[in-house]
């Protein structure tokens, strides 16, 4: 696999339709989880039969019979996992997995239905790697006065490794300083204040190389480059191989999962398209939720079931609505 260290890190915060080969690749660091062969995106392909991918950073559904459709779901988009009634056009009626999601103010909402009768991992999967990863955020995340410090100590992550413990480090946020101590370690460097554990700072190496700029002082100069260079020779290896934290391992995986190089996923010829702005709307469309809208639409009559009922969004009719049945 290319070495992406420079790639804008986008794979577990954001949601992406019909993305591109490059974008369906693994990044570093990123691991194949599990994978299901038979499953049906009901909401937005409904009678595509496609496969399921879970990484420690995303999810991933690629139709078997056009592999330009394809979705990608960070987790941390994710905000809540349940199951539903559904009325699959491959299936039937079954339990479906439904999937709520926020990025950039726009909510969309996901159904995958396993179509493999008896098979109950579609379910226990997705909600155990969710839990996962988001329980492991202090390995990706900047934290600012967090629980990280007990009795002068670091308090280590699973893998965690301390390298150096460093006193005497200047903190230069306030006009005066605050003298304290950094713990450097294989996935992120830590500073607390001598006086006051709780002023502290988790910085995760990942983080590095975002619009957050912290200043800390070390004297004298040559001690200062020392830690300067033991610093960045971990910040380097982390990126080549980085630890994103989430652990977890589906012991019942096809034995074909994948290789270690990446997923198993369908060629995609990359070859220039040109993409319909309407037929893009569309596909967002298709996975808008629209729950709690705020404002009832208008009443109008509705020949097909002969009463009133709310008029529908702009696109779309009471055949696809009923497509999906909730529970």
């Amino acid at each position: 696999m290319s070495n992406k260290t420079a790639d804008v890190f986008w794979q577990d915060r954001d949601i992406r339709f019909d993305i591109s080969p490059q974008e369906l690749q693994l990044r570093n660091g990123e691991n194949m989880i599990d994978k299901l062969d038979a499953v049906e995106d009901t909401k937005g392909n409904s009678g595509d039969r496609g496969k399921l991918f879970m990484t420690n950073l995303r999810l991933i559904w690629q139709s078997h019979s056009r592999p330009r459709v394809s979705l990608s779901v960070g987790w941390s988009c994710v905000t809540s996992i349940s199951s539903r009634t559904v009325n699959s056009k491959l299936r039937g009626v079954a339990e479906a997995l439904y999937i709520l999601t926020k990025t950039n103010n726009t909510r969309f909402e996901f159904i995958f239905t396993n179509l493999s009768s008896g098979n109950s991992r579609l379910m226990s999967s997705v909600t155990s790697v969710s839990k996962a990863y988001n329980s492991s955020k202090m390995y990706r995340e900047l934290k600012l006065r967090g629980a990280v410090i007990q009795n002068k100590q670091l308090k280590v992550l699973p893998e965690e490794k301390i390298y150096s413990k460093i006193n005497g480090v200047w903190n230069l946020s306030s006009d005066q300083g605050n003298l304290g101590t950094f713990f450097i370690t294989n996935v992120r460097l830590v500073w607390h204040a001598n006086m006051n554990e709780l002023f502290n700072i988790s910085l995760p190496y990942i983080q590095m190389s975002g619009g957050y700029v912290l200043g800390f002082k070390i004297d004298p100069i040559e001690r200062l480059q020392e830690v300067y260079k033991e610093i960045s020779s971990l910040f380097h290896v982390h990126n080549t191989n980085p630890n994103y934290g989430v652990q977890f391992y589906i012991e019942e995986r096809s034995s074909h999962l994948m290789s270690e190089e990446g997923p198993l996923l369908d060629p995609v010829e990359d070859d220039i398209e040109i993409i319909n702005s309407d037929d893009q709307r569309d596909t967002f469309a298709a996975y808008f939720a629209d729950e709690n809208h705020g404002i009832d639409r208008e009443p109008i009559y509705s020949e097909e079931l002969g009463l009133a009922i709310e008029k529908l969004k702009e696109g779309f009719t009471l055949a696809s609505l009923w497509a999906v049945i909730p529970s």
